[in-house]
């Protein structure tokens, strides 16, 4: 599968890209593939280093005639955001992505494909390789760990680099040149609820799949279904329907997976007085509100209920109101969009992962804003809700936004090459990702950054593909900007 992908132009880059997909790459679990870089360089005999945390340093001379230029780093992540289908078996921790090539896209067979940030990757590996592109003196960057927790970026060694111009390849629109970007916080809740043997004799499993997915923070204003706080809307729904002769007990909950990501499937086992037959029957009016709402975002959301095996412990009545009120109530999606910036979406939160087994509750959320003091404040007010559901809250990973500098030196220079590649202009915007930009930008406060890629879509979904023909067009604009790097002052 991989040589046709192999194949594609340019090969130097879509051939380290094959190679580093045989890689199992999961977050965190990334010190395989750090060794092959490292080993590549070495073969270059270039020099190259790693910190404490495992992020990996290259640094490669200028070409003949380039070495009066400014320094440039280039930087992307070597983790991946691991996803896939239920029905999809795979092993992420021990086996290479399966790719396929689909006329002008490139995808993954039943999971992400890792373009995100692997495309980026591979273009340093082919420029790291190269023997006849001219560029200037240059400092590779690949850092670990960004989709969990930026760790890599936040752990990074101080004092490490002295490139003057920074290249982030972890944008996803190859119209795009990005000058900012939402800073993060991940906020956990927990706690042991209280449980009792059920009143009830059914078994049911209910469960909303089929959801489109996508990026928590490029995705978010789509307006995407979020499978956990769906599955709360119907079990509220359940819980609101009953009356003398029905029972609802709430035994467990499963749903969504890695916090960067918009959950796409979930479902809760309960005890009834009734059937699943009876509830699919009783509640086809919810369910077919909840698929027209989504219709155009979400077309394959269904919402079922299949009978199981009686739990043998629920949640007692009053706890379970409490605690899916608490996730009725917690904001998802925009809470804020940006007074000054057409179209960004300024503060969100994603309800990423939800959890309830034998009493033992979590959730999960990731907040975002490119506003910190709005990201503390609705921080504050989620952490509210779930107080009074008696769940302790922890907060994690907090990292900082991007400023925008529209006018700075490299922004201009990445414009000016799109106009003169391509003959329209290129849309210089912020995003409300999280890029490791803000990290690095605070502990390199001189560096003047951008960030650019090529054509992505679906990522951190089994959906993610990359344009080919994306890929060639950014390639030749990555090139030039090399070739056209200002001089030293």
């Amino acid at each position: 599968m991989s040589e046709a992908v192999r194949q594609l132009e340019p090969k130097a880059l879509w051939g380290r890209f094959a190679d580093l997909n045989a890689i199992p790459r999961p977050s965190g679990k990334e010190e395989a593939v750090c060794r092959w870089i490292t080993g590549l360089a070495e073969s270059k005999g270039l020099d190259v280093s790693s910190d404490d945390v495992g992020n990996v340093l290259v640094r490669k001379p200028a070409t003949a005639g380039m070495e009066g230029r400014k320094t440039v780093i280039l930087q992307s992540h070597v983790d991946m955001v691991c996803q896939k289908n239920n029905d999809t078996e795979f092993d992420f921790d021990t086996e290479g992505i399966r790719m396929v090539v689909d006329g002008d896209w490139v995808r993954a067979q039943g999971t992400t494909l890792g373009a995100d940030n692997g495309l980026g990757v591979a273009t340093m590996l082919a420029i790291m390789e190269s023997t006849n592109t001219p560029h200037p003196p240059l400092e590779l960057l690949f850092t670990i760990d960004e989709e969990t927790g930026m760790t890599g970026a936040l752990e990074l060694k101080q004092g490490w680099m002295e490139g003057e111009i920074l290249l982030n390849l972890d944008t996803e629109d190859d119209r795009e040149i990005g000058i900012g970007c939402a800073g993060g916080i991940d906020l956990g809740f927990s706690g042991q609820l209280a449980t009792n043997a059920p009143a009830a004799s059914h078994g049911i499993v209910v469960e909303v799949k089929g959801g489109s997915g996508g990026h928590s923070g490029m995705d978010i204003h789509k307006g995407i279904a979020n499978a956990n706080k769906l599955l709360v809307r119907v079990l509220r729904e359940m819980m609101l329907s009953q009356d003398g002769g029905s029972t609802i007990e709430l035994s467990a909950l499963d749903g969504g997976g890695l916090r960067n990501a918009i959950p796409r499937e979930a479902r809760a086992t309960i005890a009834s007085s009734q059937t699943a037959s009876d509830w699919s029957q009783q509640l086809q009016g919810l369910t077919a509100d909840i698929q027209a709402e989504y219709r155009t975002t979400d077309p394959s959301l269904s919402v079922s209920f299949h009978t199981a095996d009686a739990p043998d412990q629920v949640l007692s009545s009053s706890t379970a109101v409490t605690f899916l009120s608490a996730l009725d109530f917690c904001p998802n999606g925009i809470d804020r969009m940006s007074p000054d910036i057409e179209g960004l979406v300024q503060t969100s939160n994603n309800v990423a992962r939800i959890s309830l087994k034998a009493g033992a509750a979590e959730v999960h959320c990731l907040t975002r804003s490119s506003v910190d003091t709005e990201k503390m404040d609705l921080a504050r007010r989620i952490e509210a809700g779930f107080a009074l559901a008696g769940l302790n809250a922890s907060r994690g990973g907090a990292y900082p936004g991007w400023t925008p500098d529209p006018d700075s030196e490299v922004v201009r220079m990445m414009a000016d090459l799109y106009r003169e590649l391509h003959g329209h202009e290129p849309l210089v915007l912020a995003c409300h990702a999280g890029l490791e930009c803000g990290i690095l930008g605070s502990r390199y406060p001189a560096l003047d950054m951008v960030s650019f890629g090529p054509t992505i879509l679906g990522a951190h979904s089994p959906d993610e593909r990359a344009s080919v023909s994306s890929v060639h067009k950014y390639w030749a604009w990555f090139l030039e900007s090399l070739a056209r790097t200002p001089q030293r002052a």
